[in-house]
Order: C-alpha cells, then structure tokens, then sequence
C-alpha cells in the first residue's frame, strides 16, 4: 500500500479481474477494484415509477471531497446503518445504482476496466486525473434538506 493509496494493492494475483469470476475472488482483490471515485457515496434518487437513478452532488456525510474516500470506511455503518456492503452475492441486485464506470458493475456485465482505473493505470491518482472521480464538487448532505436533493442532480462524471 503506498502512502496516496489507502487500498492495498501489493501481492496480488496479475489481472485477476480479467480472469478470475468476482465471487471466486479473494478479499483483498475484491477490496482493490474499487478505483476510489467517490460516486457511489453520493445521494441518489430512483424515481419509483422507472426506476431511473439520477445522481446527486450531494455526497455522504462520511465522504471526504478531496480524496473521493470513506473517512470512516472500516466503522462507516456505526455512522450510517443503510451503507450497503457490496459483495459479490449482492452485486447482481445492485449493479443498476453502481456508476457506469464502476469497476464492480462493468465486471459483472462483463466490460472491461478503463485505463484509468489505478489496478491498470498503476496510480489512485488517474481516476482524478481522469475526470471521472467527485473531487471537489461534492455538498455534504448535512448542508442539504432532503427535499432538495433534486435541485442538485448531475451527470455522472464518465
């Protein structure tokens, strides 16, 4: 683990996410596709009758805006209980509110990694350097009534 990267990515199996099916995968490679975006930690709304989910700038209250990471990861659901853990036995039934360019959603619809992405790039920077991260245009949801929400939907950074 390098000091940029919370995620430990040493040791690991080459290109395992090309390879090897997500529920045979081991913890630490599970742990090392996520490409620290940020977006899966902001607000979403589904409009009931399509089921589209629009994203919102409004962003977890744990949700550091600079480093588009958890601040509590490890705790986070001592904070906030409705986190979910995506695993691969639930990532079936939540694929379709995962961000487009999440490496987690793109694998189970059998898609490639972008070159971004820091398991292919070799730096956590890249998904910023990208664009494609949150950093810097989040609102923490605490500065936001929920009956708000709307006014601050986006375009998914792709």
């Amino acid at each position: 683990m390098s000091a940029d990267d919370p995620i430990d990515r040493d040791g690991l199996r080459q290109r395992f996410w090309e390879r090897v099916p997500l529920n045979k995968l081991t913890r630490k490679e599970w742990e090392a596709l996520c490409d620290g975006c940020g977006k899966c930690c902001l607000n979403k709304l589904e409009d009931e009758d399509t089921g589209e989910v629009a994203l919102t700038r409004v962003a977890c209250r744990l949700l550091d805006g600079e480093s588009c990471r958890c601040a509590q990861y490890p705790i986070r659901h001592q904070f906030v209980p409705e986190c979910i853990t995506l695993t691969p036995g639930n990532i079936a039934k939540n694929a379709y509110w995962m961000p487009t360019t999440c490496a987690y959603r793109l694998l189970h619809e059998g898609k490639p990694l972008f070159p971004w992405h820091p398991l292919i790039s070799g730096t956590p920077q890249s998904v910023h350097d990208a664009g494609v991260s949150v950093q810097g245009f989040t609102v923490p949801e605490f500065e936001v009534p929920e009956d708000e929400w709307e006014d601050y939907i986006i375009e998914e950074p792709t």
